[in-house]
């Protein structure tokens, strides 16, 4: 069960290193794409591609057993996300925008759970505050934060959504098809952010680097990324799933030391080496509590 567990954390690391590897896709992008509209077309790449695997796998031959108005819940929180987040950074600055976004969907997470009833350890609670003080001390070490009250909230919105979209997928992989589920909640994604597609310029995409980058957005970052969080999210409990994409931030931070030539202050530094040692505390497994009366049947067994 262990070894179940590790795995699954892996495939969760992983797809938060490949969601690191956005900003830097970003910075490769034409002038004239903005970050609402690249949200936008990576959702609608990446939906289209999730549901045509899904149907090559075999999916989608019967009628879909899904709990509808989670799948619904889950597709608004994923849409709504993507503008939440860059709004958010755009109106308070890459710092504190990342910190509010990223550092409180693992608190609202344990919020969430707390409500339900759910216990967390005390492992999640020390390796969570260690991330997030890392994540704070990385990203305040290296950009000038800018207060701003209508953009921290929808940073802190964007928290939020992503975690409620975490926890409800959870439930929807607990009953459905992973493929079928993540190709539907984020085709449905896709059709909501529609309109912003719609109203905007879409020129840019058809050159090299535009292609090129809405490619690696929509089937790197969101169809693969997601698949991979979907088989980790099945043997992960949600809050320490949440906890551990923090490696995203940390990700993108050092692809802007070795690609951009971005200095690292001791601030930084600091707040790299804290973040990193809260993951690999909540990339350890839990121990499982035993009740004594169901060990005295297993050695009677």
């Amino acid at each position: 069960m262990e070894q179940s567990k590790m795995r699954a954390q892996v495939f969760v690391l992983m797809a938060a290193i490949l969601w690191g590897t956005t900003g830097s896709a970003q910075a490769f992008a034409p002038q004239n794409a903005t970050p609402i509209v690249i949200g936008a077309l990576r959702m609608a790449i990446g939906g289209t591609f999730l549901l045509l695997v899904a149907r090559v796998r075999g999916g989608f031959k019967t009628k879909i057993k899904v709990d509808k108005k989670l799948l619904v819940i889950a597709s608004i929180c994923m849409a709504f996300y993507q503008p939440l987040f860059f709004s958010g950074v755009f109106k308070t600055g890459i710092a504190l925008g990342t910190v509010l976004a990223l550092g409180s969907a693992p608190v609202f997470s344990g919020i969430i759970e707390y409500f339900i009833g759910e216990k967390l350890s005390k492992r999640w609670l020390i390796g969570t505050i260690l991330s997030i003080i890392g994540c704070t001390l990385l990203f305040g070490g290296q950009d000038s934060m800018n207060v701003d009250v209508l953009g921290s909230s929808l940073s802190l919105g964007a928290g939020l959504s992503y975690a409620i979209y975490v926890k409800v997928s959870k439930k929807l992989f607990e009953n459905s098809r992973r493929d079928e589920v993540n190709g539907l909640v984020f085709f449905i994604s896709a059709i909501i952010l529609s309109p912003i597609l719609l109203m905007n310029d879409l020129s840019w995409v058809m050159s090299t680097r535009g292609i090129m980058t809405t490619l690696h957005l929509g089937i790197v970052t969101a169809a693969l990324a997601y698949t991979l969080f979907a088989y980790g999210l099945v043997n992960t409990s949600t809050p320490k799933a949440v906890a551990l994409t923090l490696a995203e931030p940390l990700t993108a931070a050092m692809l802007g030391v070795f690609m951009f030539n971005e200095i690292f202050t001791s601030v930084s530094m600091i707040g790299g080496l804290l973040l990193f040692c809260g993951l690999i505390i909540n990339s350890y497994p839990e121990k499982e509590n035993v009740n004594v009366k169901d060990k005295m049947k297993a050695l009677q067994i």
